[in-house]
């Protein structure tokens, strides 16, 4: 279900839809970059814990820019003053009197002009991944040349809605297949090819950097080290031209802001929001839970040498990924050479584990895995508790292309298609007693193995 409710509000002769999620004490209104759609957005998870923790600080006011998602399609390229105007009329329709205005990529420029025009109505800014000029000049060399731009449109022109964007926006999705199908489908619904040019040729022509010293309101500037699509220099030159800018240089290689790392950025967001950074709220579920890690990874890069290591990592931890989602879990933490995943059910975390074992052989290298079914604390998405660290040490004790599990996990498994296989005691380092731990086999049909648990 997508919260909130849509909204149309007037900017001249063009509508103007927006989002309005929550309520609070503070308005942030939301200026996506080149391409939005402020419903369907909603249906990719990792966007819609983004938006929802932006909602959790007040009320949220997501706009489609002019010309994409659900607004009117216009002819040609907006300005930036149009879109400019565009914040004003929603904030009007909204009754915002002021507001935190938080701009993404081709969305920051048109907010610094908000911002320097409009004190009164700006509460804050804040900006990711954007810049102050669309184009390279010999005074800003880090941007594409216009060449670039041009080979850009005739990409979108002939692969507009297949996803392929992706590869330079979010590198670690680019090979999942739920993410590039919902991207293509994002692609489509947000804007016609042409329509995505014309956002293009509106960035290729912003220069706002004489602007930048007029900006008078508390800003926050966060920008990804590795962004593919727009350097890392471009936040450093911002932060450093708007007077007492606070700059945050985030770790990864994603442009898209719901990608990657997500939650280190809205604590930084959160922190320069509300002046604390707040815990956020605990659950306690009952969860089993997988811990994988690859067998004698160290040697592999050794014999690999870094790019190629690199390249194996990734395409397991995309592999992975979409193992773990096939089975209904939830991939809570990559760990460099394996993943942390939930589930709401030891048969399909067991199933996730014997599969994996089989599909990452393919990479020529081989994983371990353990599990274990108990009580976590869930925060946002990370999880913690003592489960979690035995599922870790069980892990540490299995045998390449093993999957050794708890005696609770092979209880609760039992009369399920799965053989349990004896591994005797062992005491955990951290955990108190001894615990007896079983090797977990795929059998074709129901064993009398299984009682032995």
């Amino acid at each position: 279900m997508v919260p909130g409710k849509t909204c149309y509000a007037k900017s001249g002769d063009v509508h103007v839809a927006y989002r309005a999620v929550g309520d609070g004490p503070l308005d942030v209104v939301f200026m996506p970059g080149w391409i939005s759609h402020c419903e369907v957005c909603w249906e990719e998870p990792r966007y819609a814990h983004f938006l929802s923790r932006l909602a959790s600080l007040g009320r949220l006011l997501f706009i489609d820019k002019r010309g994409v998602g659900l607004s009117d399609p216009v002819v040609g390229a907006p300005t930036i003053e149009d879109r400019m105007e565009d914040i004003r009329a929603v904030m009007d329709h909204a009754e915002s009197e002021r507001a935190v205005l938080l701009g993404i990529s081709e969305g920051g420029p048109m907010n610094i002009v908000f911002a320097a025009a409009h004190p009164e109505r700006t509460r804050s800014l804040i900006l990711y991944g954007t810049f102050a000029r669309g184009v390279h000049a010999d005074d800003y060399p880090w941007m594409p040349t216009n060449d670039v731009y041009e080979r850009a449109y005739a990409v979108y022109d002939r692969d507009w809605g297949t996803g392929r964007s992706l590869r330079s926006l979010a590198p670690e999705l680019a090979d999942d297949p739920p993410s590039r199908e919902f991207w293509a489908r994002y692609e489509r619904q947000s804007a016609s090819p042409a329509m995505a040019i014309a956002v293009q040729q509106l960035a290729r022509r912003i220069d706002v950097r004489d602007l930048l010293a007029a900006v008078r309101v508390p800003t926050l500037v966060l920008h990804r080290t590795g962004d593919r699509r727009v350097p890392v220099e471009n936040g450093r030159v911002l932060a450093a031209a708007v007077p007492g800018a606070r700059f945050v240089e985030l770790d990864g290689d994603a442009h898209l802001f719901w990608a990657g790392d997500a939650d280190t950025m809205l604590d930084e967001i959160d922190t320069f929001v509300t002046g604390t950074r707040r815990r956020a709220p605990v659950d306690r579920v009952l969860a089993t839970i997988l811990v994988t890690d690859i067998v004698e990874s160290t040697r592999h890069a050794v014999n690999l040498g870094d790019r190629r290591w690199r390249s194996v990592l990734e395409r397991h931890d995309v592999l992975a990924g979409t193992c773990v989602r096939g089975h209904r879990g939830r991939v809570a933490k990559q760990t460099g050479d394996g993943l942390l995943a939930v589930f709401d059910g030891p048969g399909r975390g067991i199933a996730c584990a014997l599969d994996l074992v089989d599909q990452v052989a393919g990479l020529g290298v081989e994983i371990r895995a353990g599990l274990h079914t108990g009580e976590i604390e869930v925060r946002d998405e990370d999880v913690a508790g003592i489960a979690v660290h035995v599922a870790a040490r069980i892990g540490a004790l299995a045998a390449a292309s093993e999957v050794l599990v708890s005696s609770t996990v092979c209880d609760l498994a039992a009369g399920s298609r799965f053989e349990f296989v004896d591994r005797g005691t062992h005491d955990l380092k951290g955990i108190d007693g001894p615990r007896q731990l079983f090797g977990a086999r795929d059998v074709p049909a129901p064993s009398s193995a299984n009682p032995t648990c």
